[in-house]
């Protein structure tokens, strides 16, 4: 499997840096946009990064893999794939968007 650099942040007009989001026509031949949320994120330290097809399965290991300290936090995620939660044995195609979300707190 090739291996997909995460994205680079870039300045937006204000100035401030931020993650590029691509179209879903922009994505489908690289790869699987990865996009961490809340606590998902900082143990990540990215924000959203690019990985090549597979399971969701797959996918979640290998994002454990890269970030040993996503671990502690992916026993407790919602994993959604183009905004529908998922199982494990799902397969992402390109061009396909998979969030990864921690339990939230609020009201």
């Amino acid at each position: 499997m090739p291996d997909f650099p995460a994205l680079a942040r870039v300045p937006d007009p204000s100035g401030r840096l931020s993650s590029p989001t691509p179209t879903r026509s922009e994505s489908a031949g690289q790869g699987v946009l990865i996009r961490y949320w809340a606590g998902a994120r900082m143990a990540a330290g990215v924000a959203e990064e690019w990985a090549a097809p597979g399971t969701i399965g797959e996918l979640v290991a290998g994002a454990g893999a890269r970030h040993t300290a996503l671990l502690a936090v992916l026993p407790v995620c919602a994993i959604l794939l183009d905004g529908i939660p998922v199982r494990p044995d799902v397969a992402v195609p390109a061009g396909a968007v998979v969030e990864v979300l921690p339990p939230f707190a609020g009201g």
